[in-house]
This record gives structure tokens, sequence and C-alpha cells, in this order.
């Protein structure tokens, strides 16, 4: 598994979806929506999954737009409002309403507990990803090569840091969304404890 068996979609909607996100990402945060794509491509071989690729690689891109300032609504939950940017970009990029509805629902469910991958493949993709980007979960599934060759071009940079402050933030302004679930859960100590910040020393 290498990162030349995933083809990045060239499509209205993809290149807008990498505009977007590396306007508004910082370095860190745009490398996690990257690897997110890539470990959520790779879990798909892995668990013969047959998704969306171009919904899944504009939901991964724009999953986290909900804590950049920019985006930041004041009452919803952060993915809640990341989904609704992807629906405005991908109605500009010509999706049918019921796609854009689904890339919502896609980022909507990353922040899941669990998504069962008969009723969303997309979401149950992302939500595993993003699971292992964040906290490690399933960090030997992914060969280990391909980890290391993924990490190696998308660095984590301050990502722990990052991450764990914006969560905590969204946590304390908006206590019943899933920020806060997440901060209860012990998400700062997972991202500074992920297997994935060590793999390049070994």
């Amino acid at each position: 598994m290498r990162i030349s068996d995933f083809e990045r979609p060239d499509t209205a909607a993809a290149r807008a979806a990498v505009q977007i996100a590396t306007t508004y990402h910082t370095p860190s945060l745009l490398n996690h929506v990257e690897r997110s794509w890539l470990w959520a491509e790779g879990f798909a071989v892995l668990r013969g999954l047959d998704a969306d690729h171009e919904l899944l690689f504009v939901s991964a891109l724009l999953h986290d737009l909900g804590i950049v300032p920019e985006f930041d609504n004041a009452t919803l939950a952060y993915e809640d409002a990341a989904g609704h940017v992807a629906i405005a970009l991908t109605a500009g990029a010509g999706w049918e309403p019921e796609r854009r509805v689904r890339a919502h629902e896609v980022i909507v469910r990353h922040n899941w507990p669990e998504v069962d991958p008969a009723m969303d493949a997309e979401g149950h993709l992302l939500e595993i990803a993003t699971a292992l980007d964040i906290s490690g979960a399933r960090a030997d599934d992914l060969p280990l090569d391909f980890r290391r060759e993924v990490l190696t071009a998308y660095p984590r940079l301050e990502l722990a840091a990052e991450f764990g402050a914006c969560v905590a933030d969204q946590a304390e302004r908006k206590p019943g969304t899933s920020a806060r679930r997440l901060v209860d859960g012990g998400v700062q100590r997972k991202l500074r404890d992920n297997p994935l910040e060590r793999i390049l020393e070994g």
C-alpha cells in the first residue's frame, strides 16, 4: 500500500476543497485532513468497502473547518458547521441536493463514537481514519511502511497542541456538543500519546 495507490479526485469540488482547506487551515491541521483522507482510503482497501471517492475526499478535506475562526459557529457543533461549509462548496460545484447532504452527513458522523459501514461507508471510513489520526485507534491495522510514508509526506507538526486547544475551546463554549465528549474522554492525552507521534523515530 502506497500513497500513489490513491488518486486524488480531479473535480471542481475536490479542487475547491483543497483550496479552502489550504487557505484556512494551519499547516498542522492541513496535514491532518490530508492524512485523514489517506487513512480512510487505506481502510477502504483493507475492509473491502466500495466508497464514493470524491465524496470521501471532499469530506475529509473539509471535516474540521468548523474549528477555524472564520467558520466557527456560536451554537453548532464544529463538525455540523463544517458540514454546512461542505454543502455550500458542493452546491457551487454542481452537486445534486441529495449528494450535498451526504457530505454534511459524512462530516457530522466522523465525530460519532461509531458509524455502521452498512449505513454509511464514507462516514464509517472518515470516523475510523480520524480516530487513528487523533487518538491512535487501530494504529497497527494499516501497513507500517504506509503509515511511515504518509507521516513523512504529511508530518504531524503541532497537531497535538493545536487540535487539543481547539477542541477544549469548543467544549467550553458549546458544552452540549461532541467536543465536550471528546475532551471528557481524554482527547488531549490521546493526542499526546498517539503512537503516530513517534513512528518515525524508530
